[in-house]
């Protein structure tokens, strides 16, 4: 995976656009500093997506050298490069990311987007969803609509919604894309919640596998351990009966130029650069359980005013310079 340059981009009529500034984009200034690599940019512009073997053919150099520098482009985030079956073996094919990039020298809004900024949504907002029983909704009075009845999730109730449980499926949600709006130099996207799994009434040893989706692409997963119950919930409603689920834990995802973490802990490859952020105006958030999960028992999405943390799903987008 590549990792995405500290810079601002977007969607251009024959291409992408960067722009960088010269006090937050060494990596990427570094990497257009070369003669070579530029002359590397320069012919994947202009033919489209080459492997390396081809650029050294094109520009008459030995092949080390070629891999070499793509390496670098690579790291800057100004190329991709994915690997495919060849004739004989494998082969690296790369595409450049931007048909344009402007150095810039003065601050502009990117430079100056220096303050985190957080989004909280409550579990009901989802904006998408696909579930299978047992699941149900509760707001912090009621339940909403007839429980183990997916079709209830529909319901336009669903927006009071505090607490949300279903044994398979998912549900999708849309955050702002704050980073764009704001022109905000990336450093790291985070995704706080408080989750479990769901169990008939609640069951400490009931493992699941809940995966987490960004835009469609699959950060990670974290198996929770059981539907966890045995206490009330220090924020649950009296009104809750005490044998169904009642507090989740608390887990934090975290994307940034170099991986994805899960509580601080590496959890795959995926990078800032693999979520396509500045093509959309929203940034979708996809929460479930996958087809095939060794552990498929269930999700527990509590929010504010249910489980052991008073919060809702918080989105919080951090900028490079605070990193």
């Amino acid at each position: 995976m590549t990792a995405a340059p500290d810079s601002t981009a977007r969607s251009a009529s024959d291409g992408a656009f960067l722009s960088v500034t010269t006090s937050d984009n060494t990596e990427v200034l570094r990497a257009l500093a070369s003669p070579l690599r530029l002359q590397i940019l320069q012919l994947l512009h202009d033919n489209g997506a080459m492997n390396v073997n081809d650029i050294r053919a094109a520009l008459g150099l030995p092949q080390s050298t070629i891999a070499t520098n793509v390496i670098v482009l690579e790291e800057s985030g100004l190329v991709t490069t994915k690997t495919i079956k060849g004739k004989r073996g494998q082969q690296k094919v790369c595409s450049a990311r931007f048909s344009e990039i402007l150095v810039r020298f003065a601050n502009g809004p990117a430079a100056t987007a220096s303050e985190s900024v957080e989004v909280a949504m409550p579990p009901g907002l989802y904006t998408s969803c696909e579930v299978a029983a047992p699941c149900g909704l509760c707001s912090g009075s009621n339940v909403i609509g007839l429980l183990d009845v997916p079709d209830t999730f529909l319901d336009p109730q669903r927006m009071e919604a505090a607490l949300v449980w279903f044994g398979r499926g998912f549900v999708e949600y849309k955050f702002p894309n704050n980073a764009r709006l704001s022109h905000m130099v990336l450093g790291r996207l985070e995704l706080s919640l408080e989750v479990a799994s769901e169990a008939p009434g609640s069951a400490s040893d009931w493992p699941s596998d809940i995966t987490l989706w960004i835009n469609d692409v699959r950060i990670g997963t974290w198996t929770s351990p059981g539907d966890l119950g045995g206490r009330r919930g220090r924020y649950t409603p009296r009104w809750w009966k005490t044998q169904s689920s009642q507090f989740g834990e608390l887990k934090t995802w975290a994307i940034d130029h170099h991986a994805s973490y899960l509580d601080g802990t590496r959890l795959s490859d995926v990078t800032l650069s693999d979520l396509s952020l500045w093509d959309h105006r929203s940034i979708r958030v996809r929460i479930g359980i996958e087809e095939g999960a060794a552990h498929p028992g269930g999700v527990n999405i509590f929010g504010k005013g249910f489980g052991d943390h008073d919060q809702d799903i918080v989105m919080r987008l951090v900028p490079a310079t605070g990193r």
